[in-house]
């Protein structure tokens, strides 16, 4: 296994794991840019939830790569649909902060494939 797969694939899931933590524990920079999203605080425990097996399938798949296939694809959809969701409420400043967690999490998946 390469060396650098395993290094930014764990950071790639700390730092969606953080935004997860985030979610979870109601961080003002998190409830503030949710509720100007529009997004209902019935979704914030799911989309928390989302994040969190993103994470975890991401460390799962160091050992079982067709996990962590299936949560590489399952957080950009999540990052992609967040996107879109900061598209819809016009906040076009806001677009390249999902983008900043999909990032790692794609280039995770770039180096496994090339291992």
């Amino acid at each position: 296994m390469n060396t650098a797969y395993v290094i930014v694939t764990v950071l790639a899931a700390a730092w969606v794991g953080y935004s997860a933590a985030a979610v979870f524990l109601r961080a003002g920079w998190v409830v503030e840019a949710l509720t100007d999203y529009g997004v209902p605080r019935s979704w914030w425990p799911w989309l928390g939830a989302a994040k969190a097996a993103g994470a975890a399938g991401l460390l799962v798949g160091l050992f079982v790569p067709v996990v962590g296939i299936l949560a590489t694809i399952g957080l950009f959809l999540y990052f992609a649909g967040a996107v879109i969701t900061v598209m819809r409420a016009r906040s076009y400043a806001h677009i390249p902060f999902p983008l900043l967690y999909l990032a790692p999490v794609l280039v995770a998946a770039a180096l496994g494939y090339a291992a």
